[in-house]
């Protein structure tokens, strides 16, 4: 019986302290957190997927040529293959991502940083979104990714698992 309220007291100790975590998170430092993550995305970091939850989920969101759009969702495991096969591209073509606009919010015990994003290669802004949170650990992670795509190729994916 000792053992069962000693295992009950470390549940309750442990979530008295995440539910502190997040209480304490502030818009400032998801802010930051974003920071380190664009500058790790635009650099080509091997760290950039260290940002993420293993369970975010990823979204594109594709304009067609005819004006119509067409949602493209992908776990991380697929979005981090994606990624390792276009960063040599990026790389060569020194292709980064500007952010701007950017307004945070509190979205349950999660932030969202609303933003336009603008692809280096481009003299566009399209929207985008990234919800952050405290994982397991208290570590901030991104837990969902939106971005609005004018590239067809995501369109390949669409519907698949």
């Amino acid at each position: 019986m000792k053992k069962l309220f000693a295992l009950l007291a470390v549940f309750i100790i442990t979530g008295i302290s995440l539910a502190a975590n997040a209480a304490t998170t502030t818009p400032e430092q998801v802010l930051a957190f974003f920071n380190k993550y664009v500058d790790a995305a635009n650099t080509y970091s091997e760290t950039i997927t260290d940002y993420y939850s293993p369970n975010a989920r990823i979204i594109r969101v594709v304009m067609k040529p005819d004006g119509t759009t067409a949602t493209v969702t992908a776990n991380t495991k697929q979005y981090f293959n994606q990624m390792r096969l276009g960063a040599n591209l990026a790389k060569i073509n020194k292709y980064k991502n500007y952010y701007t606009e950017r307004k945070i919010t509190k979205q349950g015990g999660d932030f969202k940083i609303t933003c336009l994003r603008r692809p280096s290669t481009s003299d566009y802004k399209i929207p985008a979104h990234f919800v952050i949170g405290l994982d397991a650990n208290g570590n901030l992670k991104i837990k969902e990714e939106m971005m609005y795509t004018k590239q067809q190729k995501f369109l390949k994916y669409a519907n698949k698992k």
